[in-house]
């Protein structure tokens, strides 16, 4: 995932290149919860995360919810995927996490994502600007339950 490269202006989503040492062993790290998403032939189509790293600077994360975040491969985006890849997440999340309600913050160009957080039952709660960069963020909370899946995923 830190080598996928994404197309403007989804590119804000590409690793810092070089890719280094530390960048991998953050992922690693158990509190953040990252998990691959694989597909029947083993091939690495998704990531997801759970917690603080689905944060982005400059939100307000005051409110109690589980944040989830995670990213497509390139080459997959745009095929009606990432639905089943974040409901599946959600459900995970649900059976093994126990949050009262999901959080998710999305780009705001990224109408894609925002769409598909929206048929998930997802709402927009708030917005904001991220200081680094002045990008505009809109984050979006739902009540936390298992959601209906038409590809069967699991974890292992």
């Amino acid at each position: 995932m830190l080598s996928w490269r994404y197309v403007p202006p989804y590119d804000i989503y590409n690793a810092a290149e070089p890719v280094s040492e530390a960048a991998i062993n953050a992922l690693l790290r158990p509190e953040l919860h990252y998990m691959a998403v694989l597909n029947e032939q083993n091939e690495m189509i998704a990531f997801r995360c759970f917690g603080p790293d689905a944060q982005v600077p400059g939100g307000d994360y005051s409110d109690e919810a589980l944040d989830l975040g995670g990213g497509l491969r390139p080459d997959l985006t745009g095929k009606g995927l990432g639905r089943h890849v974040i409901a599946a997440a959600m459900n995970y999340a649900f059976e093994q996490l126990h949050p009262l309600h999901f959080r998710t913050t999305i780009a705001s160009f990224n109408q894609r994502a925002m769409k598909v957080c929206e048929r998930l039952g997802y709402k927009v709660v708030s917005e904001f600007i991220r200081p680094s960069d002045g990008l505009n963020f809109e984050i979006m909370m739902q009540s936390a339950k298992k959601t209906a899946l038409s590809i069967p995923m699991k974890a292992i």
